[in-house]
């Protein structure tokens, strides 16, 4: 039985939830190793970083040396982490980078090789969250091309090795799927049950499950943003259509484009039997992380769950699906 880790939300530490088929998935992966890099991508905000932070649980209950890069930390301490029993190998390899934590997805790649020269036959995860976006998705090929280098061609001989890459960003799904470089997963917000013990974790008023749940689509972090805007559903929208720059992306389309977008509303899979004439809109989608392009709904081809086949209240299609109900709000607001 796995230890649940905690993991910040609203201002207080909250034990990880939910996700049961997630966590089975884990310890398959952590029994197997990955032959591949198991590059993992979803909706921003949908709970991959605790997921990640759960992994690591996992995997040192199973006597993985974890390697934890999180370059986007908002301390320099937090965007390395590791297994105690590697200190000493971590920090011999800082001490030959420069500057290390601005090439801290180097770092990790190294610290994993030095680990496999110094210790015996280990067992050896490295997880990586958010380095597409680090490190600029033109490089994104090269670093899961690195990361299959060190599991085809190790520098030592290793028991087991897990590697798990985790992005928000959806343009990288394309880059890296082109080469037969990494297993691609797709991650979903969270089901509606998961969900609910989130919702019923934030204290006083609240509006009903029903409502918050239409907001979010079972998205954590934007579950989380709405309780600390006081649940001013619409002001998160104007935020995202400030943030996203959304009424500058509407001005910058053509009128058919606008067209099909207003349509996408109602039916996401508009962009699917569109793309001939929406191709370069739907790259703009994805790459603002508005939509998102949906994988077969294969258990297989998921970390947890998939979504389900359509569900138009939430904006899900059979191939697109709007990142949460309040990213499709934003656009609407901006095509006003």
């Amino acid at each position: 039985m796995t230890t649940r880790v905690k993991t910040p939300f609203a201002g207080r530490e909250v034990e990880f939830v939910d996700r049961e088929a997630a966590l089975r998935q884990l310890v398959e992966l952590a029994e197997g190793g990955t032959w591949w890099p198991l590059v993992m991508y979803g909706p921003e905000g949908c709970g991959k970083t605790a997921l990640l932070r759960q992994a690591r649980a996992v995997l040192e209950d199973r006597g993985y040396h974890v390697v934890y890069v999180d370059p986007l930390a908002e301390r320099v301490g937090e965007a390395l982490q590791y297994t105690p029993s590697v200190r000493d190998i971590v920090l011999d390899v800082l001490r030959r980078f420069p500057e290390p934590y601005a090439r801290i997805v180097d770092v990790a790649i190294s610290v994993a090789g030095h680990i496999m020269r110094s210790l015996s036959r280990p067992r050896i995860a490295v997880l990586m969250d958010d380095v597409f976006q680090a490190v600029g998705v033109d490089k994104a090929e090269q670093y899961v091309k690195a990361l299959l280098n060190l599991i085809e061609y190790p520098p030592a001989r290793y028991e087991k090795i897990v590697v798990i890459v985790a992005s928000s960003e959806g343009v990288t799904r394309e880059r890296v799927g082109r080469h037969r470089w990494a297993e691609i997963r797709a991650m979903w917000n969270m089901p509606r049950e998961g969900f609910q013990q989130l919702y019923d974790l934030l204290p006083g008023p609240k509006p009903p499950l029903d409502e918050a749940w239409r907001w979010t689509g079972g998205n954590p972090e934007t579950l989380e943003r709405l309780y600390r805007v006081g649940w001013a559903a619409g002001r998160l929208v104007e935020d995202m259509v400030e943030d996203k720059g959304l009424t500058e992306l509407v001005v910058s389309l053509a009128g058919r484009e606008r067209g099909i977008l207003a349509r996408a509303l109602e039916d996401p899979d508009t962009l699917m039997e569109r793309y001939g004439e929406a191709g370069a809109l739907v790259e703009k989608l994805v790459g603002r992380n508005l939509v998102v392009r949906l994988k077969r709904r294969d258990p297989d081809a998921w970390v947890d769950v998939p979504p389900p086949e359509r569900d138009p209240e939430l904006g899900i299609g059979r191939y697109y699906a709007w990142q949460t109900p309040l990213h499709r709000e934003a656009v609407r607001r901006a095509l006003r």
